[in-house]
């Protein structure tokens, strides 16, 4: 479970209380869609497996991994399958080693969705031991299926876009100095977070226009 639409409208106005250029930035484009992903292992296993690849070609290797694997995808399954089995459903050997050491996690109970620590940094450190998840889809992760409202993906090139337009910066900011200014947004930093990603989407379709990267 993500963010709730109520939730999440409840944050941008907080942010849009404390900041004209949110509050601007609100009114031309509206508010985002909840972003909403399922807790567990399916969720992760499916970032690995797009990882890298077309949202196209993602879900191709995705409908050929589930014939192996089954339809919600059982770790034991995917630790039971051959190299031949997940070559066929077009996983690479990299990406074949990070889906066992996920499904190895699972399975061990290493990695337990259901308690995760509560502090948003613990929980971070505990999913990148995982082999092939890093900071980025551990961050996605919890603010799409856990809904933690403050995580703040500021690694991403178009948080780190959209907030630079969106705040009127002359360039875009590093990671470094988004997390910096992020402070100030705190305990609503993963609604600032979508709504970025829905701006940067409706201002897109709004001229037609591809948006930069």
């Amino acid at each position: 479970m993500g963010i709730e639409a109520e939730a999440l409208q409840a944050s941008l106005d907080a942010l849009a209380a404390r900041d004209p250029r949110i509050a601007a930035a609100l009114a031309r484009t509206g508010y985002p869609e909840p972003r909403i992903s399922e807790r567990g292992y399916h969720t992760l296993l499916r970032a690995i497996v797009g990882q890298q690849v077309s949202v196209k070609a993602a879900a191709s290797m995705w409908a050929k991994l589930i014939a192996v694997v089954g339809d919600p995808p059982a770790p034991t399954r995917l630790l039971a399958a051959s190299d031949e089995d997940l070559r066929g459903a077009g996983l690479s050997r990299q990406k074949m080693a990070y889906a066992r050491s996920l499904a190895e996690e699972v399975v061990s109970g290493r990695l337990d969705f259901d308690n995760l620590p509560s502090d948003d940094e613990e929980a971070i450190a505990h999913l990148v031991r995982v082999n092939g998840i890093g900071r980025w889809t551990a961050e996605v992760y919890l603010l799409f299926a856990e809904g933690r409202s403050d995580i703040w993906p500021a690694g991403d090139l178009a948080v780190q876009i959209e907030a630079g337009l969106i705040l009127g910066l002359p360039e875009r900011p590093s990671e470094k100095s988004l997390r910096t200014l992020s402070e100030a947004w705190r305990p609503h930093r993963g609604a600032f977070a979508i709504f970025t990603w829905h701006h940067r989407k409706a201002i897109k379709n709004s001229d037609g226009s591809e948006a930069p990267v």
